[in-house]
């Protein structure tokens, strides 16, 4: 492995819900590509379809060197418990290949490379270089040269069934084409592999008047203190609105392929994690 740049609940506890389905829905074979739609929303705003990508890069390209401590204080530290849940459910063993989709500052990368050995590899991909650029030498700064690769998440330039595990995490409701970015990624497993999709969800509906609340303005008002960016912040905290909740982007990946596809639910759903095997 290199380092270089190329472009081309808690332990021991389960979380609050987990729900399975066994089915396959028939939809396109992974890979294909649906209509261009003309627009798609940037937060709550409509914005032409080829626009959105270069907003989040800008959005990112503000954030990347605060993203994770601004993570540790919107969430309270949780970010950590439902990334290293995902970690455990992904089930890497030694010799892996792992596909770290729209990794950001690394910290997935980082367990699972020390997960895989000297026999496998991570290969760690964002769309945005100073996210990117920032986990890679985050990771080369510990000892671990993790293959960094920018790359569109729909496009991804790897074989087909080269990986045994691909994750997304935070990623997904910032893409542009989900359901490309979805059967991009399950394309590149191979039989028996798995997508886990770790991403801010549909929390239960009590809840979220106060959720809106704190998301809505308390997030950008913090965003602008500490990381002096309100704007991104307020995007980022729409975005959440705009995923999908968890039983469409189930269904959503099983139309990708995948099969056996379950969710995990974490702090009454405010993030879930989803997983699918590649048949």
């Amino acid at each position: 492995m290199t380092g270089d740049l190329v472009t081309g609940h808690p332990q021991g506890e389960d979380p609050a819900t987990e729900h399975a389905d066994t089915g396959r829905a028939s939809g396109p074979a992974p890979g294909s590509a649906p209509t261009e739609p003309a627009t798609t929303h940037f937060g709550f705003a409509q914005v032409p379809a080829a626009e959105k990508a270069r907003r989040v890069a800008s959005v990112f390209s503000s954030v990347a060197p605060s993203y994770d401590r601004m993570n540790d204080v919107l969430s309270g530290g949780l970010h950590r418990l439902w990334k290293s849940f995902a970690v455990r459910q992904a089930q890497v063993r030694p010799g892996m290949r792992v596909l770290d989709v729209a990794g950001g500052t690394g910290d997935l990368a980082r367990a699972f490379a020390r997960q895989v050995g000297a026999d496998g590899q991570v290969i760690l991909t964002d769309i945005n270089n100073e996210m990117l650029t920032e986990g890679r030498d985050r990771l080369l700064d510990q000892g671990l040269p993790v293959a960094s690769v920018l790359c569109d998440a729909e496009q991804l330039p790897f074989a087909d069934a080269s990986f045994d595990r691909v994750i997304v995490s935070f990623g997904l409701r910032n893409m542009t084409h989900k359901d490309r970015a979805l059967a991009a990624m399950t394309r590149v497993l191979r039989p028996g592999g798995q997508l886990l999709v770790l991403e801010f969800s549909r929390i239960w509906a009590p809840l979220a008047p106060l959720y809106d609340a704190y998301s809505l303005n308390v997030m950008p008002w913090l965003g602008e203190r500490i990381a002096g960016d309100g704007d991104s912040y307020r995007y980022l905290a729409e975005s959440i609105r705009m995923h999908p909740p968890q039983e469409e982007l189930a269904a959503m990946m099983r139309t990708a392929g995948l099969v056996r596809v379950l969710w995990f639910n974490f702090a009454a759903g405010i993030c879930a994690l989803h997983v699918g095997v590649r048949p």
